[in-house]
C-alpha cells in the first residue's frame, strides 16, 4: 500500500534502504508501531516511556511490537536484550540501521491537508492497530481495512475532540476512506460559523436543535423528579439512540454512565426499554416473568427464547445435570490446564466432534470466548480476516483482537467477496474468512458454498459459526455445513452451547492438529475456568435427546412456516429468513420501541432490537420460534402482531 504521508518501497534486500532519513524518522516509525499495537495515543509515547511500568505492554504485546519492527526496517540480526523504554527501541534500531531506513515520510503539516490530515490518520492507527504504511489514501473502509460505522464513529469523534470540531458530527459525518473523511471534515476545520449553519440541518444522530435537546432535558428532569406526565414524554421525544453515549467525553469517567442513567430511565418510564427482565418460570412456550417497571408478574406467550428444540426443559438433560452436579460439585475451579478438566469435558468433546462429523473439539467457557480465541490465536499481525458486514460481535471483536489487517463484505454478497480475496493474494500472510451460518438479527443463511468454492480458490481458510444453526439446520440438526451437504469442507466449524444445546459454554470442531494448536495458544481457553461437570453432563444428555428425537427438528420446522406463512401474508417485511429467527423489520427506531411495547401489552415477549443490535435505521422485532409452540400459540401471536403493527402504523389499518 501507499503510505499515506509517503511512498513505501515494494521490496528490501535485508538492509535499511538507501534514502536518507534523520533520527526524527526513524522514532517516527517505532512510535507508530507501538501505537498501532497498543492503541495509545502517540502523545503518551515519549522516550522515557517504561514499556510495562508505565504503558502495561506485556511480553506477548512487546514481541509483536518487535516483530513489526524488524519487519518495518528490513532488520535480520536481533535487536538487544533488555529494551525497557521507547528511547531505549528508537535507539536500538537506528543502531541497526547502518543505513538509513526505507520509507520516507513528509513533515505531515506539508502535506495536502496539514494538520487535519495528520489528526485523521494517527486517530485511524489508534482505533484500528494499523500502521501508517497500511493506510492508504483511498482505501475502502470497509472491505479493505474491516472499519465499520461503530469504529469510523469514534475516529471521528476523537478526530473532532482534537481539532476542536462539534462532537455531534460522529453520529453524522460518513465516508469510505480517509481521503473522504478528510474532505468531509476540511469544512468544520476552517470555519466555525459554517458547522454551527450546517448542524441546524443535520437531523437526528447530530448535535440536536438547541429547543428540542432543551426540552428533552427538562422533561428528564421531570421524570427524576417524579413530575412528568404521558403527554410530557410524547411532546418532549429524546430522539438520541445508545449510539450518542459511545463517544462522550469528559474529565469523569463515570460521567457517560449518569448521562445514558438519565436517557435509560426516560426509555423506560415510556415502556420502551424493557431488557433485562427476570424469569420467575421455566422458558418454555409461556414464561412468567416479572415486571419491574410494573412490580409485579406476568405470564408471556414467549417468542424471545433460543431454546429451538425444547431441550432446557426436557427431563432427561436436568436429570443429567443433577445427577453430575452431586456427584463432581457445583464447578472445578480451575482452568483446564490446571486442575479444571473433568472427565465429562473430554466425553463432550468427543460428542460434539462426533455430532458436527469432525475430528476433533475444543470447549470454550462460553460461544464469545469461543469466537474470540479461536480467531485470536490463529490469526496475527500479518494476517488478515475477512468477516461479513452482519456478522455477530465475538466475530468483530475477535478480529480486532487478533490485530490482522480486517475486511468487511458487503452481507452475503459474493462477487464483493472474490473482489476482497483477491486483494490478498497481494498480502504476506494467511487468510481467514469467518462468517454466521444464521444471521442472529436477520435469519438468513450465509452462502457457505461461494464461500468455500472462493476460500479454495484463493487459499484462505473458513469458519463458519453455527451459534443459530446448531439442532436447526440439516436433516440431524448439526448446522449449516450439513444443511448445504459440505461436511468436511468447512475448516472450522463454531457453536454455542447456550441455545439448542440448552446449556453454556462454545465449541469449535476442525482438525485435530488445529484444535491442539488452540488449546495452547487461545487465551479464553488457557487462562479461564471451564463449564462445571453438572453442566457438560446436561450438553451430552441433550445431544442424545437431538439423536434420538429427530421429530424435534420436524416439529420446529413445521412450526418456523406456519408463523413465518402468517407473518408474510398479512405484509411484514421479514427479509431473507431461513431458520428459526424471523424479524420483523420495523426500520425506525421508535417505531420499532413503540411496537414492542404494543405486543408486551397484549401478552407477547419477543426482543426489540435497536443499536447497536442492528444500525440506526434497520430497527425490528427478534421472533424466535421453538418446537414447544403449539398451533394455538402461533395462531395468537400472529394475531397479536397484526393488532399491534396497525396500532403503531407499521401495517395499514383494517380498514
Amino acid at each position: 500500500m501507499t503510505n499515506i504521508t509517503g511512498d513505501r518501497p515494494d521490496s528490501h534486500d535485508g538492509r535499511a534502504g538507501q534514502h536518507g532519513q534523520d533520527g526524527g524518522g526513524v522514532r517516527r516509525q517505532v512510535v507508530d508501531i507501538i501505537a498501532s499495537r497498543t492503541l495509545y495515543d502517540e502523545s503518551y509515547l515519549l522516550p522515557d516511556s517504561h514499556f510495562e511500568a508505565e504503558l502495561g505492554i506485556d511480553s506477548v504485546i512487546f514481541e509483536s511490537i518487535l516483530a513489526s519492527v524488524k519487519e518495518q526496517f528490513a532488520l535480520v540480526a536481533p535487536l538487544p536484550s533488555g529494551l525497557v523504554t521507547v528511547g531505549d527501541l528508537v535507539r536500538a534500531v537506528e543502531q541497526a540501521c547502518q543505513t538509513p531506513p526505507a520509507v520516507v515520510l513528509r513533515p505531515a503539516d506539508t502535506a495536502p491537508g496539514g494538520s487535519l490530515l495528520e489528526t485523521v490518520v494517527t486517530t485511524t492507527m489508534r482505533h484500528t492497530q494499523y500502521q501508517r504504511d497500511q493506510l492508504a489514501p483511498g482505501a475502502d473502509f470497509e472491505s479493505e481495512l474491516g472499519i465499520d460505522s461503530v469504529v469510523l464513529a469514534s475516529i471521528v469523534a476523537d478526530a473532532a475532540r482534537e481539532l476542536g470540531l462539534p462532537s455531534g458530527l460522529a453520529g453524522t459525518v460518513t465516508a469510505t476512506s480517509l481521503d473522504e473523511l478528510v474532505e468531509a471534515l476540511r469544512p468544520y476545520h476552517e470555519d466555525g460559523q459554517r458547522v454551527e449553519q450546517a448542524l441546524t440541518g443535520l437531523g437526528r444522530g447530530a448535535e440536536r436543535i438547541p429547543d428540542e435537546r432543551a426540552a428533552a432535558q427538562r422533561a428528564t428532569d421531570d421524570l427524576n423528579t417524579g413530575d412528568l406526565d404521558t403527554a410530557d414524554l410524547d411532546a418532549a421525544w429524546d430522539g438520541r439512540s445508545m449510539k450518542d453515549f459511545v463517544e462522550e467525553r469528559d474529565g469523569d469517567l463515570f460521567a457517560k454512565t449518569r448521562s445514558f442513567g438519565r436517557y435509560l430511565r426516560r426509555r423506560e418510564a415510556e415502556r420502551l426499554y424493557w431488557y433485562g427482565m427476570p424469569l420467575h418460570s421455566r422458558s418454555s412456550n409461556r414464561a412468567v416473568v416479572f415486571d419491574e417497571l410494573e412490580g409485579r408478574e406476568r405470564e408471556f406467550l414467549m417468542f424471545a427464547s433460543n431454546n429451538y428444540l425444547g431441550l432446557a426443559n426436557h427431563p432427561q438433560v436436568i436429570e443429567a445435570v443433577c445427577d453430575a452436579t452431586r456427584r463432581y460439585g457445583a464447578t472445578h475451579t480451575g482452568s483446564r490446564f490446571i486442575g479444571g478438566t473433568n472427565m465429562l469435558h473430554k466425553e463432550l468433546e468427543r460428542r460434539l466432534a462426533a455430532f458436527k462429523q469432525r475430528p476433533a473439539c475444543i470447549v470454550y467457557p462460553g460461544g464469545y470466548a469461543a469466537n474470540i480465541g479461536a480467531i485470536s490465536a490463529l490469526v496475527k499481525s500479518y494476517d488478515t480476516v475477512v468477516v461479513d458486514k452482519l456478522n455477530h460481535m465475538s466475530i468483530v471483536d475477535g478480529a480486532r483482537l487478533s490485530g490482522a489487517t480486517r475486511r468487511i463484505y458487503q452481507h452475503n454478497d459474493m462477487a464483493d467477496l472474490e473482489r476482497i480475496l483477491k486483494r490478498c493474494d497481494e498480502g504476506p500472510g494467511g487468510t481467514l474468512v469467518v462468517a454466521d451460518g444464521v444471521f442472529s438479527m436477520h435469519g438468513d443463511i450465509c452462502d457457505l458454498p461461494e464461500i468455500v468454492r472462493l476460500a479454495k480458490e484463493h487459499g484462505a481458510r473458513v469458519m463458519i459459526d453455527d451459534a443459530h444453526s446448531t439442532g436447526v439446520l440439516g436433516r440431524r440438526g448439526s448446522g449449516t455445513a450439513e444443511h448445504f451437504g459440505l461436511k468436511g469442507e468447512v475448516d472450522l466449524e463454531l457453536g454455542t452451547m447456550s441455545k439448542t444445546l440448552a446449556g453454556m459454554g462454545g465449541f469449535v470442531v476442525g482438525d485435530e492438529e488445529v484444535v491442539e494448536y488452540l488449546r495452547f495458544y487461545s487465551n479464553s481457553y488457557v487462562f479461564a475456568a471451564n463449564i462445571p461437570a453438572g453442566v457438560a453432563a446436561g450438553l451430552i444428555a441433550s445431544i442424545d435427546v437431538i439423536e434420538s428425537e429427530p421429530e424435534r427438528i420436524t416439529k420446529l420446522w413445521h412450526n418456523i412456516r406456519v408463523l413465518q406463512s402468517q407473518l408474510a401474508d398479512a405484509g411484514f417485511d421479514l427479509e431473507n429468513t431461513s431458520s428459526a429467527i424471523l424479524p420483523l423489520v420495523v426500520g425506525d427506531e421508535r417505531k420499532a420501541m413503540e411496537m414492542g411495547r404494543a405486543v408486551r401489552a397484549r401478552g407477547l415477549y419477543c426482543q426489540t432490537v435497536v443499536f447497536p443490535g442492528v444500525p440506526l435505521g434497520d430497527a425490528r422485532l427478534r421472533v424466535s420460534v421453538t418446537s414447544e409452540h403449539t398451533p394455538e400459540d402461533l395462531e395468537t401471536a400472529a394475531g397479536i402482531f397484526v393488532e399491534a403493527g396497525r396500532e403503531v402504523g407499521v401495517l395499514p389499518s383494517a380498514g
